[in-house]
């Protein structure tokens, strides 16, 4: 496959910074002057438009994203009550409720407190689509594992469900607006943000690797409050080939690197769809998929910070290319 791109000139000399390092150099090297070609600019990709298959069935959770042991009975080593392979228990009352809110989700159980029941019914009327039971605090920590320094805060409401099955990449490109790309962001935490973000500024999807990103969990459901009901989440083998698909259906594709001596600039981009790449805040991103990228760019800093979390480093990003529209 061949493509063109861009004329390379002179580097600019306004450096920012997202968070992540630089990792190997790139053949697609950023326009040099800042700024994108035209619109209208015909690629020059002669290749076959690659697909790729979104969801697939979900798989039985890894060893470690299994609850924690705790005590039962005197003795050690019981655990929570096993999850059906495919299901996962989201909690915290803004998760719950936007799942019961979604016709997509198979749900199975819905526990929760008295007390905690008519916050729920503040977030989501009645009817439900699932009939609640009415239980002990103590009896939803030990359905989740729930346990000192375990980071599990339900709230009293804890809901089985089975998880959600991403639709084909080129299925979710249907969608408008932008494209957030994680290239080994394996944080749950990070992505449930990402996602949260990414439903602020009206992203189309989330894609991860595979590999690198978690499955389902009910922490990532809670940090993106909601958000994993409403934007897809795609959990793609290989990042590089996405990227592809992406530029073949006419995505421009930035890679954030706070190295970059180009700033991104959300004017730069009027007419067209963009594609966000995030690399881990350790090593940034991979090789193969720095050098996938249109361009590379960086945040303005002018404060001076050399750095910022993933997940902030995300939204400022977003903020940057929808300011405009």
């Amino acid at each position: 496959m061949s493509q063109q791109r861009p004329p390379k000139s002179r580097p600019g000399s306004n450096p920012g910074s997202n968070g992540d390092k630089p990792h190997g150099g790139g053949r697609h090297a950023p326009p040099r002057d800042g700024k994108s070609p035209p619109v209208g600019t015909k690629r020059g990709f002669e290749g076959p438009k690659l697909s790729l298959a979104g969801g697939r069935p979900a798989k039985p959770e890894r060893p470690t994203d299994r609850p924690p042991l705790r005590e039962a009975h005197g003795g050690r080593g019981a655990r929570a009550p096993a999850v059906p392979n495919g299901a996962v228990w989201l909690y915290g009352s803004h998760a719950v409720a936007a799942a019961l809110g979604n016709p997509a989700r198979r749900l199975r159980r819905l526990v929760i407190t008295e007390e905690a029941r008519a916050g729920l019914l503040a977030e989501r009327p009645l009817p439900w689509p699932i009939q609640p039971e009415i239980s002990a605090r103590e009896k939803i920590d030990q359905l989740l594992g729930a346990r000192p320094g375990s980071g599990i805060v339900h709230q009293g409401v804890a809901l089985l469900t089975d998880q959600l099955v991403a639709p084909p990449l080129l299925d979710a490109l249907k969608r408008p607006g932008p494209i957030l790309v994680l290239d080994q962001i394996s944080d749950p935490r990070n992505i449930g943000a990402l996602m949260r973000t990414a439903q602020a500024f009206g992203a189309a999807m989330v894609i991860a690797q595979e590999r690198n990103a978690p499955e389902e969990t009910g922490a990532l459901a809670k940090v993106a409050s909601g958000a994993l009901e409403v934007i897809p989440l795609l959990r793609i083998v290989n990042i590089a080939r996405a990227l592809i698909v992406l530029k073949s259906s006419d995505v421009w594709v930035v890679g954030l690197d706070g190295a970059s001596s180009t700033r991104l600039n959300g004017a730069a981009f009027a007419g067209r769809r963009v594609a966000l790449v995030l690399g881990n805040e350790g090593e940034g991103m991979r090789r193969l998929t720095r050098e996938t990228c249109d361009e590379i760019a960086a945040l303005a800093m002018p404060g001076g910070m050399e750095s910022l979390n993933v997940s902030a480093a995300g939204a400022v990003a977003l903020y940057e290319l929808t300011r405009m529209s």
